[in-house]
């Protein structure tokens, strides 16, 4: 077992991991945060991104250890006080999720897009957005709603 610290959401987290544990494992399992999907085990889909010192990062493709250290955001820290993320408020307001499996990856894809690039160009929304695969909507509202929060100065 190793000893992990990290910021979760904003908060310390102290908990001992087996050392081939992954990341997703560890939120969904010990840490109960279910938000962060698993949808391929091949590091293809996305459904398992998160923030990882605010970069995205396929969570299935890191080691829980590897995290020591470092501030993981995860869907679930995204809304404040009750109130959605801009980001996630664009995703509703455009119809940018429809079965709502990839949106979790999806959204933390578009805010770690939106820090790097506040007026992203079309290029660099789809650029940005590349590594996460939507089975349902065709990307025409997940694009939307991206330019919606970028328009709304939400970066």
């Amino acid at each position: 077992m190793h000893a992990v610290n990290l910021a979760l959401n904003g908060r310390p987290v102290a908990i001992e991991v087996e050392p081939h544990r992954l990341l997703v494992e560890l939120l969904r399992g010990p840490l109960g945060l279910t938000g962060t999907h698993v949808g391929c085990d091949t590091s293809q889909c996305g459904a398992c991104t998160v923030l990882l010192d605010g970069q995205p990062v396929k969570s299935c493709t890191v080691l829980a250890v590897q995290a020591d250290g470092c501030e993981v955001t995860t869907i679930e820290g995204l809304a404040q006080a009750g109130r959605l993320h801009p980001v996630q408020q664009a995703f509703v307001d455009c119809h940018g999720l429809q079965c709502g499996y990839c949106t979790p990856g999806m959204v933390l894809a578009a805010v770690a897009l939106l820090q790097r690039h506040p007026q992203p160009t079309p290029a660099q929304i789809e650029q940005g957005l590349e590594g996460n695969l939507c089975r349902c909507t065709g990307y025409v509202n997940i694009a939307a709603a991206v330019r919606q929060a970028a328009a709304r100065g939400t970066a």
